[in-house]
């Protein structure tokens, strides 16, 4: 029997599109957001990269909870055009848009200045925006510009609004790392765009380290302020994250991704879990897993003395632009 007629046999067939079934329903978690009753009236929350994927439903979430929700997104025709869904599936008018482009600390600075004119409290803030495959690339500050978009950037606007999600408490910080993490390593020449390999997602698992590893350091600072900072994995998911990958790469992901992976909306879960759940209320400086569980992340992520030096370089980095 050949190759061709094995795969085409009923039983390869019937076997395999079982077996994806199985694995979609098990893609899901055990908490259900649809199940949670809380309500965000009265609150305000920031959603990066809400104009797509993951962002988009999770900014979606809280507009259904009743959250004036800031979308923060670099394009204006796509983030238009998320705000105008986000409004009618929620029914809520209170959704706005705010340009951003996390890659450039000027206009981070530029969009949380006016975030302090314009906002009198903060609750959420979720650094979902980010992007992997990139080749190499600097800005015009002189950064990797996937650090400065994945990391420096995200860091950047969390700290320059940490007096209003202060002033706001209790309030959450959601960062999305990744699992990838595991396989990134800290090298601070890096966020220069020096002794990087850009092959694939190893850049982006570099800076999925680094989220974690800052995160967990923002958190031990803000302990007795109310305010709470995690990072998650959102699960291996299908959305526009692979865009800058060779068309055969997305190719194969999106066709193992339609059976095996989660959807965008699947993805959002445990970040919202990590915002909005009773059950992680004052929980701080951990790491949850795709089905919202608790888990270890790589050692390296767990260095305080790592995490210190690594929360001062970045501080230094960012505030020199």
């Amino acid at each position: 029997m050949s190759w061709t007629d094995l795969l085409c046999h009923p039983v390869w067939v019937f076997s395999t599109a079982l077996l994806a079934f199985v694995v979609r329903l098990q893609r899901r978690g055990s908490w259900n957001p649809r199940a949670c009753t809380v309500k965000l009236t009265g609150k305000t929350a920031i959603v990066t990269g809400a104009n797509t994927g993951i962002g988009k439903f999770i900014a979606l979430d809280f507009a259904c909870r009743g959250a004036r929700v800031i979308l923060a997104c670099r394009s204006e025709a796509r983030g238009t055009a998320a705000l105008k869904e986000i409004r009618e599936k929620s029914g809520n008018s209170d959704v706005h848009l705010r340009l951003v482009d996390l890659s450039s600390m000027d206009s981070v600075r530029k969009f949380a200045q006016r975030i302090l004119q314009e906002e009198k409290s903060l609750h959420i803030l979720v650094n979902n925006a980010g992007v992997s495959g990139l080749p190499r690339q600097m800005t015009e500050e002189g950064l990797d510009m996937t650090f400065a978009t994945n990391h420096l950037g995200p860091f950047l606007l969390t700290n320059l609004l940490l007096d209003l999600l202060k002033s706001s408490a209790p309030s959450r910080i959601v960062t999305l790392s990744s699992v990838n993490h595991k396989k990134g390593k800290v090298d601070f020449s890096h966020f220069h765009g020096e002794n990087l390999t850009y092959m694939m997602d190893t850049v982006y698992n570099h800076t999925k380290l680094h989220n974690i590893i800052c995160t967990n350091e923002l958190a031990r600072r803000l302990k007795g302020t109310d305010v709470t900072a995690n990072s998650v994995h959102p699960g291996v998911v299908l959305t526009e994250v692979m865009r800058h990958y060779p068309f055969i790469i997305q190719f194969i992901f999106n066709l193992i991704g339609f059976f095996f992976f989660k959807s965008p909306e699947e993805g959002a879960v445990s970040s919202i879990y990590c915002a909005v759940a009773e059950e992680t209320e004052g929980i701080t400086g951990k790491y949850f897993d795709s089905d919202c569980s608790l888990v270890l992340p790589a050692p390296l992520a767990r260095d305080a003395a790592l995490a210190v030096k690594d929360f001062e370089i970045c501080e230094r980095v960012t505030s020199k632009l």
